[in-house]
């Protein structure tokens, strides 16, 4: 099912309330847009959408550009700057809020905070510039402490009055895993330390905190592989953890968009450089439980990497609302979505109205008791005497209810229960298993280094061979050379004899004759 648009025939003061649950809508706008673009940074604040640079053809856009809601019209913010005018002049407001792109935006307090970003404009560390909502005043705000380095791509969540920054891509397109916290009350910069295996270094990721305690990451990419895993860090004891996730299959993508809402998680488009993501998903955070919201068509600008989703409440009631974002063809389009009230996915009892009246008089009655120091106990609240108020029979039914209910949850609850259970069996396993893992370890650590020092001794011995060995074959030359002199020897002693021989038999041949 794909985006619809809004019948025109609506009245335009009231077309909150007619849209339909849980579908995109595209607004029909009034006026001129702004250029299509995608990785930009978006906010909302007094039902006004607020939308800085981006990038469009691979230029980055320096503009601020605000969408009423209400009157569906598009306007430039003409920011002002505390430079001389001369000043202005020389630099520009290009040094005050230069061409951005991959960069976050925070509203805090009566400002929107903007942190880092890829620009022309190089620097080691990441920029915190701020815009007033009140004045259009823009500039760069003085922190202190360690800053992380320049990145675009990253992750800044919101956790009480601390912006948490996770992840991206420095401008040498070395890819992060980091952690810093900014104290936006003493506007400074803490590295934060982590235990256990953290996300692998990526960039384009969402990231939300859960129950003021939780931060969550997920998707995102590297330079070749895009990823669908889910890491969860807590915060109190700074230890990360990669839990198993029920509910939809859910498909690797980067450059998605993501907004919390009381335990849902919202997920809007993304891709993976080939196709883009045409589900929206919903994450229960309590249960880590996936499921799809809606479906829009492959080519529709929400199945779009670099798009941007918010919430606003209009006349009560939440909404999401996306711009941009690129698929093949760059995005201007605003879409909104308004979800289902929590009351109608709460149990029936709750949404009575017989027992909303009940608790409505006994409530009344109470109060007037109390107000006139009456006896509670004599106010009759038959339905004689109050048309209005339920029938006993209305009550027992409703009561009746209450009891379903309560059965229902006390299922739930032993669902849950089995399956913390469950989870405890697994950790028990795990820990045990890394335990036997470690003490495997330690023992093949231990017969390494004994065969090391084996092995050095049997070099040295080695050693000491090839030196025996030298210095034989330097006495088998010698021996060898003695042996000839021996040789040489004894031929010559053999001469020696033989002539003294010949001599001697001559003298006595002599005497004779």
């Amino acid at each position: 099912m794909g985006t619809e648009e809004i019948n025109k025939d609506i009245i335009v003061d009231n077309w909150f309330s007619q849209l339909t649950y849980e579908q995109w809508v595209a607004i029909p706008v009034s006026g001129v847009r702004p250029s299509a673009r995608y990785k930009h940074a978006a906010a909302i604040a007094d039902e006004k959408l607020y939308v800085s640079g981006g990038s469009r053809n691979g230029r980055y856009l320096s503009d601020v550009q605000v969408f009423d809601l209400r009157s569906s019209v598009w306007s430039s913010l003409k920011l002002k700057t505390d430079l001389h005018a001369d000043k202005v002049e020389e630099n520009g407001l290009q040094e005050v809020l230069p061409a951005t792109s991959d960069h976050s935006m925070v509203q805090w307090e009566n400002k929107l905070l903007l942190l880092g970003g890829h620009s022309k404009k190089s620097s080691d560390s990441m920029i915190v510039r701020f815009i007033d909502l009140e004045t259009h005043h823009c500039g760069v705000m003085e922190t202190s402490g360690k800053a992380p380095v320049a990145r675009g791509g990253h992750s800044a969540t919101l956790v009480g009055s601390r912006l948490i920054v996770f992840g991206g891509e420095d401008g040498s397109r070395r890819l992060l895993n980091d952690l810093y916290a900014l104290d936006l009350e003493k506007m400074t910069w803490d590295v934060l330390e982590t235990t256990q295996t953290p996300p692998a270094p990526r960039f384009d990721h969402t990231a939300t905190i859960h129950a003021e305690r939780y931060l969550i990451v997920f998707g995102g990419c590297s330079h070749s592989i895009f990823f669908n895993d889910l890491h969860v860090l807590d915060l109190q004891t700074m230890e990360w953890s990669q839990p198993e996730t029920r509910g939809d299959l859910v498909t690797p993508r980067a450059g998605h968009a993501g907004i919390a809402i009381d335990e849902n998680w919202y997920i809007v488009g993304g891709g993976d450089n080939k196709n883009g993501c045409p589900e929206t998903l919903v994450l229960n955070m309590s249960k880590l439980a996936w499921s799809t919201l809606t479906n829009v068509k492959g080519r529709d600008p929400l199945a779009s990497e670099g798009l941007s989703v918010c919430s606003t409440l209009i006349d009560g009631e939440k909404h999401l609302v996306a711009f941009g974002g690129y698929n093949g063809k760059y995005n201007n389009e605003v879409f909104i979505m308004r979800l289902k009230p929590r009351d109608m996915l709460r149990p029936k009892i709750f949404q009575s109205p017989a027992a909303a009246a009940a608790a409505a008089s006994v409530t009344a009655a109470y109060a007037l008791a109390k107000s006139e120091k009456l006896d509670f106990s004599n106010i009759n609240l038959n339905s004689r005497e109050v048309e209005s108020h339920p029938s006993e029979q209305d009550i027992t039914s409703e009561i009746d209810a209450i009891k379903e209910d309560k059965k229902v949850l006390e299922m739930s609850l032993a669902e849950v229960r089995a399956e913390n259970s469950r989870l405890r069996e697994k950790i028990d396993e795990v820990n045990s298993t890394h335990a036997e893992l470690s003490k495997e370890l330690h023992s093949v650590q231990g017969q390494l280094v004994a065969e090391r020092s084996r092995c050095f001794k049997l070099e040295a011995q080695i050693a000491e061979l090839q030196k025996m060995l030298e210095s034989l074959q330097s006495m088998e030359n010698e021996v060898q050379l003695l042996k000839r002199q021996k040789s040489a020897l004894d031929q010559e002693i053999e001469l020696n004899a033989a002539s003294q021989r010949q001599g001697s038999g001559g003298v006595w041949r002599w005497i004779a004759g």
